[in-house]
């Protein structure tokens, strides 16, 4: 049997900023690994100017974004496919988005686009954000829903008979990475390590909000092996990520010492598992897929 976990994330750089370390463990497990791009970033903004490819990103930025997406996807070893759908950008002033962006395509139809992906890919795990979508941009809150419906119809005969033959996921995960246990943990281990640390003031200022953010997770994979090509799929996103930027302030020692996992809450399971778990793949019986 061959193992596989499908990711669903809102936009480019999403699936290196949460989740990567996951991925690169997983595939280096032989786990088949796909990345869903639920649309291109076409509404972004260019948040690093230091990058030799500016020129492109003033002109293209939707086409330097399936550049920058394909880099990282070598990085981490992933398989990767687009939905399809255009950037929402965030709300109007009157809580709108652009019409057939993709928070404005009915989620019966988008969610169809998905469940044939998963119907091809066969995902015994399929990972997704959480009913806020991590943070409230539309597209994430959009991407949960898709995930969601996903999950519930790819393996109904019904649902979508013309997306291919039915195939049923065994367990849905949210993305829970950013939980306040973790942040609290790493910087108490910074400041253990040297209270006058010059990054405890950004740490603080950046992440500790975060702090007060109770965790849901269920779920502590073990990835520390794997922080450095987490960063490198980041970094592969250079238009999108500042070399110095807050995602790169901890230090991978600290981070392999004090929070040496990514977390997940498991949102529903078709198979018996326990809590808490250290394996995505917990209770999934190897038979003949």
């Amino acid at each position: 049997m061959t193992l596989r976990l499908m990711a669903v994330h809102a936009h480019p750089d999403d699936e290196s900023s949460k989740g990567a370390a996951s991925y690169a463990y997983y595939v280096a497990q032989g786990v088949q690994v796909m990345i869903v791009s639920c649309t291109g970033g076409e509404r972004g903004d260019i948040l690093n100017e230091a990058i030799d490819e500016l020129p492109l990103a003033r002109r293209d930025l939707a086409g330097l974004r399936r550049r920058e997406m394909a880099r990282a996807a070598a990085v981490l070893g992933v398989q990767h496919r687009w939905l399809g759908y255009r950037d929402s950008g965030m709300p109007r002033e009157d809580g709108t988005v652009p019409a057939l962006s993709f928070a404005d395509i009915p989620v019966e139809v988008s969610g169809g686009v998905l469940v044939g992906l998963v119907r091809e890919f066969r995902p015994q795990v399929l990972i997704g954000y959480d009913e806020q979508g991590g943070y409230p941009h539309p597209d994430h809150i959009r991407a949960h829903e898709v995930a969601k419906l996903a999950f519930e119809r790819a393996g109904d005969p019904a649902a979508y008979p013309e997306a291919g033959p039915a195939w049923q996921v065994s367990k849905l995960y949210y993305d829970e990475i950013f939980n306040g246990p973790r942040i609290t943990a790493l910087i108490d281990g910074v400041r253990e390590r040297d209270p006058q640390s010059p990054l405890l003031a950004s740490m603080e200022e950046i992440f500790s909000w975060r702090g007060e953010r109770p965790s849901l997770a269920t779920t502590h994979v073990n990835v520390a092996a794997y922080f450095e090509t987490r960063d490198a799929a980041l970094r592969a996103h250079a238009s999108q990520v500042a070399p110095d930027g807050p995602f790169f302030l901890w230090p991978l020692e600290v981070q392999r010492e004090y929070w040496p996992y990514e977390d997940y809450r498991l949102a529903a399971s078709r198979v018996a598992t326990t809590d808490p778990e250290d394996d995505l793949f917990a209770g999934i019986v190897e038979d003949e897929a």
